[in-house]
C-alpha cells in the first residue's frame, strides 16, 4: 500500500520515523523545501521522549509528488486546505483514502474537495515541537504514544477494511483505536486543544505552565466547560478519550466551586504533555498565523449559533489575534486578562 504524511511538520515528521523503522512505508510531504531537503540528506531525528537519529525517510515537496496514493495521512494545518487538497486530487483514484488528522474538525471540508466517500478522519493524542529541520521532538511522554496516539473513524462510523488498514498503519507509531463515534471524537480533541493548546497560545507558555499555575487552571476548566455545554447544544456527545470521559469528568455543575475537584484529573491526564508548547504558539513565534479560528473560534461560533456564552473561549481568540497581529509574544503574566472573566463567573 503507498502511503503519504501530507504536512510533515514536527508531528508528522515523528510519525513517518517512526513508521519507517518499525517496518512501514510513507513518504513525508511538505512545503518547506529546508526540512525536506534536511529529511532526504540526513534522515529523520526524533528527540525528547524518543530518541531516533537518521531515521531514513523519502520527502518530497508538493509539486514532487508522482503517482497514485492509496492512503494519505492529513497533518498540514486547516488554513492550507484549501490549497493542499486540490493538489492531491491528480494522486488519488476512486480507492484512495484521505485520513484527516488535523486539529479541529475538517472533514466536511475535506469531503468537499476530495469527496465523502474518500473521507475518512481521526484525532492525534500527543504533542510534538519543530525544532529545526529534519528535527522535531517529541514532547508527550512515551506512555502517551505509546497507548493514545491515535483515535480514528469513518465519518458514519462504519467498521470498513480501509479504516483498518489505517489503524495498522499508524499503530506503527503508537496505540490506535477505531471509535465509532468520529464527532464525538473530534469534539473531544477540540477540547483538548481549546483548553490547554489555546491557553498556551494565549500566554506564550508550555501546558505544563499552565497545569500547575492556580489561575490558569480556572481559566482551563472554563473553557472545558463551555467547549462541553456548546457540542451538547450541538446535540454531540464527547466519545471517551485515552480512557478518559471529558464531558462526564469535566462539566462544571456548580461553575467555579467545582473547579478545585476537577484539578487532579487535569494533572492525570495533561502531566505527561507539560512539556508541550501548543502548535498555535509555535506559529506565533515563526510569524505565522494560527488555526485559532478553528479550534476555539470553533467552539465560539458554534456556541453563537446554538445561544451558548463562550467569554473564556472568546478571549484566547483576541488575545491569539492580537499577537498574530502585533508579533509580540505573550507570558504569563498576560494571565491578568482573564481575571475580570474568572470575577464574573459563577
Amino acid at each position: 500500500m503507498r502511503t503519504a504524511i501530507v504536512g510533515a511538520g514536527s508531528i508528522g515528521t515523528i510519525a513517518g520515523a517512526l513508521i519507517v523503522k518499525n517496518g512501514g512505508q510513507v513518504d513525508l510531504v511538505d512545503t518547506y523545501q529546508a526540512h525536506v531537503d534536511a529529511l532526504n540528506e540526513k534522515g529523520a531525528t526524533v528527540i525528547g521522549s524518543y530518541e531516533l537519529n537518521n531515521i531514513p525517510v523519502k520527502a518530497y515537496t508538493p509539486d514532487q509528488m508522482t503517482g497514485i496514493y492509496d492512503m494519505i495521512f492529513l497533518l498540514t494545518k486547516q488554513t492550507a486546505n484549501a490549497t493542499i487538497l486540490p493538489a492531491l486530487l491528480p494522486h488519488m483514484d476512486e480507492n484512495s483514502l484521505v485520513v484527516t488528522l488535523q486539529n479541529g474538525i475538517p472533514e466536511e471540508f475535506v469531503a468537499s474537495i476530495v469527496g465523502k466517500e474518500r473521507t475518512a478522519g481521526g484525532a492525534v493524542g500527543w504533542g510534538a515541537t519543530f525544532i529545526e529541520p529534519g528535527v522535531s521532538m517529541l514532547a508527550s511522554s512515551a506512555y502517551a504514544i505509546e497507548n493514545f496516539a491515535f483515535d480514528i473513524g469513518e465519518i458514519d462510523g462504519a467498521d470498513t477494511e480501509r479504516i483498518k488498514k489505517a489503524q495498522e498503519i499508524l499503530s506503527l507509531v503508537g496505540g490506535t483505536h477505531i471509535l465509532p463515534n468520529l464527532m464525538g471524537t473530534r469534539w473531544a480533541k477540540v477540547l483538548m486543544n481549546a483548553t490547554f493548546s489555546g491557553m498556551s497560545a494565549s500566554l506564550g507558555s508550555t501546558f505544563g505552565d499552565v497545569l500547575y499555575d492556580d489561575t490558569a487552571i480556572q481559566c482551563v476548566a472554563f473553557i472545558a466547560d463551555e467547549t462541553i455545554r456548546v457540542a451538547n447544544a450541538c446535540g454531540i456527545h464527547m466519545e471517551v478519550m485515552q480512557g478518559k470521559d471529558f464531558e462526564k469528568q469535566l462539566k462544571l455543575e456548580n461553575g467555579k466551586a467545582d473547579i478545585p475537584s476537577k484539578i487532579p484529573f487535569y494533572r492525570e491526564v495533561w502531566g505527561q504533555h507539560a512539556k508541550t508548547k501548543a502548535s498555535m504558539l509555535q506559529d506565533l513565534e515563526k510569524g505565522q498565523k494560527t488555526e485559532i479560528d478553528y479550534i476555539n473560534g470553533f467552539v465560539a461560533r458554534k456556541g453563537r449559533e446554538v445561544g451558548v456564552p463562550t467569554p473564556f473561549n472568546d478571549k484566547v481568540v483576541e488575545m491569539v489575534k492580537k499577537q498574530e497581529e502585533t508579533g509580540v509574544i505573550n507570558t504569563m503574566a498576560d494571565l491578568a486578562a482573564f481575571i475580570p472573566l474568572i470575577e464574573a463567573a459563577k
